[in-house]
């Protein structure tokens, strides 16, 4: 490797930890106001949204991880922790599917609607911007760094602007048409994405266990 490709090597992984802490933290501030908003609202959409943010932050955590083993030593086996936070979120993404599907049953036959949606309108469209903007920069290291977890980790990002899209939805629907049923509905869209992120992040541990793929550039 040339002394300018490895120059340009050392600011995309700079490049890749910051956009790995900007996730992490803004995950945890989002993660805080959905709970507590979703909480004071009784609105269930909104309440596993903020609870899937912080599964966002364990998925973040290990892809840091990642980024700081190679950082330091490139030439190094992936690590036991990484393999376990993947296992972690995959299981969190599971109970958080678990236990939307069954308050999302007790609120249609009890009828309940939320008290208000309109911080989940705004917390949506809040979180669209900001995921997008971290989509195209985790794309741009990751192709540059020839990365597949962090390109990984773009697509779990992507999926982040899908449940923030349900979420809009359903708060906007609310908002226009009173129709309470709505949060619950919404909660459904919330239970896909968590099933399948759950599983594609057993995958990826499993992936990691038998050492496929390649996280290193090519030299």
């Amino acid at each position: 490797m040339t002394e300018n490709k490895f120059i340009e090597q050392a600011e995309f992984w700079r490049y890749a930890l910051w956009l790995a802490i900007i996730t992490i933290a803004y995950n945890i501030a989002e993660g805080v106001f959905s709970i507590f908003f979703g909480t004071t609202d009784e609105a269930l959409t909104l309440f596993g949204f903020g609870v899937d943010s912080f599964i966002e932050v364990l998925s973040g955590v290990g892809i840091l991880a990642m980024i700081l083993r190679i950082r330091s030593h490139p030439d190094s086996e992936r690590t036991n922790f990484e393999r376990t936070a993947l296992r972690i979120t995959g299981t969190a993404f599971y109970v958080l599917a678990a236990g939307l599907a069954v308050t999302a049953v007790y609120n249609l036959i009890v009828g309940h609607k939320p008290e208000s949606t309109l911080p989940g309108t705004i917390i949506s469209l809040t979180s669209i911007a900001c995921m997008w903007l971290l989509v195209i920069g985790k794309r741009k290291v990751g192709r540059a760094l020839n990365s597949a977890p962090i390109l990984a980790d773009a697509n779990c990002t992507m999926t982040c602007i899908y449940m923030s899209l349900v979420l809009l939805a359903a708060s906007l629907i609310y908002q226009i048409s009173g129709f309470g049923f709505v949060d619950s509905i919404g909660s459904l869209g919330l239970i896909y994405f968590s099933i399948s992120e759950g599983k594609e992040s057993f995958e990826k541990a499993n992936n990691l266990e038998c050492d496929c793929g390649d996280d290193q550039t090519d030299e």
